[in-house]
């Protein structure tokens, strides 16, 4: 038979080891709970947001990481200097998101709807990244229900605003 200490021992180094690698997988750039991103105003089909602008590797790596859930009209733009396929996940992520990928032209070439968070340990190793079906040069992630609530579809298309 065995004992509870032979139990809760092996379950223990587990946790702690899938804690460890979860923390050792964060970028040394996103421990950072504040992180600063420049702000600008991008149009949806007519439909207008504020969005933080990840242009730059450490604040992309760093993205809507711990921060609370956005208001419909606000957002988090990626701009990449060259078209790609660029994948996003969700780590350390506090709520679901909406994600839609532009070519330079702000056509529409990929859409994800409510991606959910990896905010586990256990979920942070197995967080899944989202790859788009075409190159993009721009990537919004909004709050999960945006698309649906704005009636976005594959037709709509991005105006940069102020970015």
């Amino acid at each position: 038979m065995t004992t509870r200490s032979q139990i809760l021992i092996p379950i223990s180094i587990a946790a702690v080891i899938i804690g460890v690698v979860g923390l050792m997988s964060i970028p040394s750039d996103s421990k950072l709970e504040s992180v600063e991103f420049p702000r600008g105003t991008i149009k949806i089909d007519d439909i207008p947001l504020e969005v933080q602008i990840a242009d730059t590797e450490p604040r992309r790596v760093r993205g809507l990481m711990f921060q609370d859930e956005l208001p419909y009209d606000q957002g988090m733009i990626f701009v990449f200097q060259e078209p790609g396929l660029y994948s996003l996940w969700m780590l350390n992520m506090q709520f679901s998101l909406d994600m839609i990928w532009f070519d330079k032209d702000g056509k529409i070439v990929h859409i994800e709807k409510d991606v959910p968070p990896c905010k586990t340990a256990l979920e942070i190793t197995t967080c899944q990244s989202v790859v788009p079906e075409g190159e993009a040069v721009y990537v919004l992630e909004v709050t999960s229900g945006f698309i649906d609530q704005n009636n976005i579809t594959k037709d709509s298309v991005l105006s940069i605003i102020s970015i």
